[in-house]
This record gives C-alpha cells, structure tokens and sequence, in this order.
C-alpha cells in the first residue's frame, strides 16, 4: 500500500495476479482455483443432469435446444477424429469443452469485483483487525484489498496449477490407451523402435519419443494457460484507467469471447486426437 492509502500500479498488478492461498512450500493450496473450479463442475453437472432429466421429445426448450447443440457439436467432432471404440471419449470431451469454458468465461468479470466481494466479507466477517491484517486507522477500502481473502482470481485457467492438472489428467490417459490397445510390449516397442527400426537405435528412439510424448501434456497446459493469463493481464492495465475502462472492457471482452472458446475447442480437440494417436496401431 501506498502512503495515501491506494495502492501503486505495481501493487495493484501484483495483487491481482496473485492467488488466495494456504499452506507452504510444494503444500501450498489455491483455495480459489480449487473453489471456483469445483463449484463451475458442479454446476455444469448439474446443469446438464438436469436438463437430460427433464428432456422432451417434443418441442424442446430453448435451454434443452442449446445442450442438444453443444453434445451434438462434440460427439461429432469425436466421431470425425477418434478412430477408435471408446464410451469414456465423448463424455470426457464434452467434460474438458464445457468445464474449460466455463473457467475460461470467469474472465469476463471485471477484475475488481471478486477481490473486493471476499475481501468485504473478510473485513466485515472474519475479525480481521483482531488478526491484525490491517491497522484500525486503515480506509474501508485500503482494509478490503490488504485483506487475504481479496487475494482472489476469478478464472481457474489462469492458475498455471489447473490446466497442468487437467493435462496430467490427459497424459494418464495417453498412457492407458497406449497400453491397452497395443500392449505392453507394443507400447514399449513403439517407444524404442520408433522412427528408426533398429536396434542400435534404440538409445535415440527413446529420448526422441519421451521428448514427443512429454511434449503433448506441456503444450496443452501452456497454450491454455499462457492465452488466459495474457488476456487476464490486459483486464487489469485496462482496469488501471479508471472511469474509462468500462467501454474499453466491454470492447476487449467482446474480442476475448472468441478466445475462450477457441481455447476451450482447442484443448478438448488436442486431447481427442492424442488419445485416437495412442490408440492406433502401426
């Protein structure tokens, strides 16, 4: 905090790029990537359950019509790139689809408002000159943004940690179908004498095919991550301006609406297609 009790552009950039954590060290815990991704889960379960329960054969809703739209759009793009037979695909990419983009869509609010929500009900709530977080002669506002519950970040995707875990997550699977369609002895096969098919290859083969397989999750988690961040970035500089940045985030999030979807069709469309490479045989 700045002297005259506002924080400088330096702070303010720092405290909103940095997450509401607990813990030390390789233990510490994003409680709001945790959080706010699990409860965008939650409600697109329940959102799509829903639905599917009260789904007619007649003339449907406008809600049922979009959910109708949105699996029809990735059961065909699942049966146009995996080759294979699989009843986990098409429900885990109708999952990475709507779950990524309803992370991604977080970025639509303004910057302010979600650190200063919490952080007011940490102020008012959670007794927090008794903690002493802030001193008592301190403004409303100077207490709400140096108060740990305002430090957070309202999409989960910008969290390098969340889209690291969901590529992980597709890794596991890379292997397994790998495994489970070509064996092990194919998998290792494939791994060793492959692009060169000799033995005394093998040594070059082998870093050469990790290098490819490892490369799959990292590029999907920093895509995702590296496009939501810089967009995060350029709603907090335009947040900076003050009475003006109203107009020019409705204009910047006008454009970003094509960039959370396009990641989230990205990431779902990535995954597919590793997962039909792992399980063809060569």
């Amino acid at each position: 905090m700045a002297a005259e009790g506002k924080m400088t552009p330096t702070e303010y950039i720092n405290h909103h790029l940095t997450n509401a954590s607990v813990g030390e060290g390789f233990w510490t815990w994003h409680v709001d990537t945790l959080g706010i991704g699990i409860v965008l889960g939650a409600f697109f379960i329940w959102l799509f359950a829903r639905v599917g329960r009260k789904a007619t054969v007649g003339v449907p809703g406008k809600l049922q019509c979009f959910i109708e739209m949105v699996v029809g759009f990735v059961a065909n793009t699942v049966n146009e790139s995996f080759h294979a037979k699989s009843k986990l695909i098409a429900p885990l990419a109708l999952t990475i689809f709507v779950w990524v983009f309803l992370m991604n869509l977080m970025k639509l609010i303004p910057v302010d408002w979600v650190p200063t929500f919490f952080g007011s009900l940490g102020v008012l709530f959670a007794g927090d000159l008794a903690k002493g977080y802030v001193s008592a002669d301190a403004g409303f506002l100077e207490r709400v943004m140096d108060h740990p519950w305002s430090y957070m970040k309202a999409a989960p995707t910008t969290d390098l940690n969340t889209t690291l875990a969901l590529a992980l997550g597709v890794f596991v699977l890379i292997i397994y179908y790998s495994i489970k369609h070509k064996g092990v002895g194919g998998f290792v096969k494939e791994m060793t004498m492959n692009p060169f098919n000799h033995w005394s290859m093998i040594p070059f083969n082998l870093v050469l095919e990790t290098v490819t397989l490892l490369a799959k999750p990292l590029s999907l988690s920093l895509r995702l991550f590296g496009n939501l961040y810089a967009g995060e970035l350029i709603f907090i500089l335009i947040a900076m301006v003050g009475l003006w940045q109203l107009p020019m985030h409705f204009a910047w999030a006008v454009f970003h609406i094509l960039v959370i979807v396009l990641q989230a069709f990205i990431f779902m469309m990535l995954t597919i297609v590793y997962l039909s490479m792992a399980s063809e045989k060569h």
